[in-house]
């Protein structure tokens, strides 16, 4: 029995896809191993969303090496499909594969003997775009991330993703809902749906099928799960429909996660995205004035070819004044093949990070404030299945993160807590948890 180790980069799309493909392993016969226990297979799943990522699929066959030093070792994901041969010349590498070829990892491998030169398996994305493989991660960790969406039909100027996904696709409802109700056998309590481009949903073979808000309320109909998640959603797609929908709905959680990317409609015309700021501050007013506890995440990139320092006051200031939760800042880093690299005006490394480092300040302030308006308040919480130094962690419906004395009983288990205060480490503490009785499902 051939052992295979997995190490996954990137979105939580990614661990979707990387779970399902363990998963094909195990049924066919092989071993599914920690990545330092000596594997005989090595599947790297690659992001390429900055620079970074790509340095860090470097860095990790690297040491798959050292772990396993005649081990197969096989890269699959974005940075695949966008570089297929600038992998393969990676010392150590053996086999890079597509997006589409990532799923056929086993039946295009075979024995996974080793060659002399890496082999090379990737179609050019176009015929990617016809496919669409469904996925869903289990026993990871305590959520779920089910995969309803791949490919992207926007042409934001800084990413990269719909040359290493193609276009807008998606599996149907009905399919959906037989895979959650699989889940839902299961000991897992909380899914949460993940895409590239989830607003979106409802292209199948070019045409839109059906609408992301019919998924929901079909998903919210499944009994066994206690909570549903939406990971991230465009602006311009988190209808009024949808925001009313969650607001009343029995297992959607109030927790929205909506990119901004600028505060400047500026920048914002230049990077291609498809709203300008004022629509943003509709949407956070909305769901703040149905769900005043919603939580509500940000992504911000800053440093953006021509933005100038007016330009990303403008964003700071927009963000200061938004009723939201927090911020995952990306400084800009230059792509391959993205219409961003035309544009002359090139923010220096070290102004990139000074303001990546402003926003990261904001970012705490933000979490600080939402944390507060949240002590006092009953909630329910999951509590998850990693401890440190006698304590766990899990979060609230509306993403608070609360820590308490580990409990074995309470792992994987929704308990209804007072929530006290903020301790040093920016975690909410609760009142005695023996006070509260465990929610089955």
């Amino acid at each position: 029995m051939k052992k295979v180790a997995f190490y996954t980069l990137g979105c939580k799309l990614n661990y979707s896809e990387t779970s399902s493909i363990s998963r094909n392993f195990e049924e066919r016969g092989f071993k599914k191993v920690d990545f330092n226990d000596s594997p005989d297979i090595f599947v790297i799943n690659t992001c390429s969303v900055t620079d970074n990522a790509d340095k860090k699929c470097k860095k990790i066959v690297k040491e798959a090496r050292k772990i396993s030093p005649n081990a197969f070792v096989s890269i699959i994901g974005c940075y695949a499909q966008l570089k297929p041969k600038e992998i393969s010349e990676i010392e150590g590498v053996d086999a890079v594969l597509g997006a589409a070829e990532k799923f056929q990892l086993i039946d295009l491998l075979g024995t996974f003997e080793r060659k002399e030169k890496a082999q090379i398996f990737a179609s050019d994305i176009k015929e990617v775009a016809q496919t669409y493989c469904s996925s869903y991660s289990y026993g990871d960790r305590t959520r779920t991330f089910l995969k309803v969406q791949d490919g992207c039909n926007y042409n934001c100027s800084f990413c990269t993703i719909p040359l290493a996904r193609g276009k807008s696709r998606s599996d149907t409802i009905e399919n959906i809902v037989r895979q959650a109700k699989e889940i839902a056998k299961t000991e897992v309590k909380e899914v949460v749906l993940t895409g590239v481009n989830i607003g979106d949903f409802g292209i199948q073979e070019g045409k839109r099928q059906e609408r992301f808000v019919e998924l929901l309320k079909a998903l919210d109909e499944i009994e066994g799960i206690e909570r549903f998640r939406i990971s991230s959603i465009e602006p311009n797609l988190l209808t009024n429909e949808i925001i009313e929908f969650v607001a009343q709905s029995k297992r959607f959680v109030p927790h929205f996660h909506i990119p901004l990317q600028s505060g400047s409609n500026k920048i914002l015309k230049a990077m291609h995205r498809r709203y300008l700021r004022e629509l943003y501050a509709e949407r956070v007013a909305k769901i703040k004035s149905l769900m005043p506890h919603c939580c509500i995440g940000v992504d911000v990139i800053v440093g953006f070819p021509s933005e100038t320092n007016e330009d990303f006051l403008d964003t700071y200031n927009f963000l200061n004044e938004l009723d939201i939760s927090y911020l995952h800042v990306f400084t800009y880093s230059e792509r391959d093949n993205t219409a961003a690299l035309a544009i002359d005006e090139v923010v220096p490394q070290q102004q990139r990070q000074e303001r990546s480092k402003m926003l990261h300040i904001l970012s705490d302030k933000k979490r600080r404030y939402f944390y507060e308006q949240n002590v006092g308040r009953v909630a329910t919480v999951l509590f998850e299945k990693d401890i440190e130094n006698g304590m766990m962690e899990g979060f609230t419906e509306n993403y608070v993160r609360v820590v308490a004395k580990y409990d074995p009983l309470l792992i994987n288990e929704l308990k209804t807590v007072e929530m006290t205060k903020i301790n040093a480490e920016m975690l909410m503490e609760v009142k005695e948890i023996e006070e509260f009785e465990v929610h089955h499902s």
